[in-house]
């Protein structure tokens, strides 16, 4: 993604609910990774071989998070494998399921509020790490590991591409495309076909929550898109 375009819009979030539209260029996501891979690991302890559940939805956010924890190694676990978990990450509303995926190890649990203005999560109990809070002091550069461990789910970050490219190719997906849509990144295979495959061959991503179905013809008119997943 850096080296194809670094600048131009990679991920462009809306949240029909929040009226929220943000959007990242390739280096900003690569930013809000590096802040986040060194929270994971000098903060909390992460490092290659870490086991790292991520519970939460289709989010710019959960891009930052994804690419932060396989820039130190670690492998991420999804909705239906996460279990012994290191560390869980997730959304309030999901902390009984964070506090289960690292039951058997003890880890530490974060959570993210999500908010476009990077206000914290309220009312966290003792001992639960607020991303936004925490994230911010950290640095937006990052030595990636060199010897990384699985990276999702038990696959390899180059069996994961390998997907990437196989899907890629069955479904036409060029770096010029500009893809909509409304789709998960919850499991494995959902998280492959609907954001990294795009990412892979240099596409950008329009992802929305909670869509409006008045508002979907016109955005896909002014976003430029150029494939749609639903």
């Amino acid at each position: 993604m850096m080296r194809a375009d670094p600048v131009g819009p990679r991920i462009t979030f809306y949240d029909d609910d929040s009226a929220e539209r943000i959007e990242l260029s390739a280096a900003t996501l690569a930013n809000w990774a590096a802040k986040t891979g060194n929270l994971l690991r000098d903060e909390l302890g992460a490092a290659a071989g870490s086991r790292i559940a991520v519970l939460l939805p289709a989010h710019w956010q959960t891009a930052a998070v994804l690419f932060g924890a396989w820039w130190i190694g670690a492998e991420v676990l999804l909705d239906d494998t996460a279990q012994d978990a290191d560390i869980a990450l997730c959304t309030a509303e999901r902390l009984d399921e964070a506090d289960a995926a690292v039951a058997a190890t003890g880890g530490e649990v974060v959570v993210l509020s999500l908010d476009p203005f990077g206000r914290p999560a309220p009312d966290l109990p003792v001992g639960v790490t607020d991303y936004a809070t925490a994230v911010r002091v950290h640095g937006d550069q990052i030595v990636a590991e060199r010897a990384p461990g699985p990276a999702l789910a038990g696959s390899s970050a180059d069996d994961v591409l390998a997907a990437c490219q196989k899907c890629a190719a069955a479904l036409g997906l060029t770096p010029s495309d500009r893809v909509w849509s409304t789709k998960d990144w919850d499991n494995p295979t959902a998280l492959i076909e609907n954001m990294l495959t795009l990412f892979a061959v240099g596409a950008s991503l329009v992802q929305v929550a909670n869509p409006d179905p008045d508002l979907q013809e016109r955005r896909r008119a002014s976003e430029k898109v150029t494939r749609n997943l639903d």
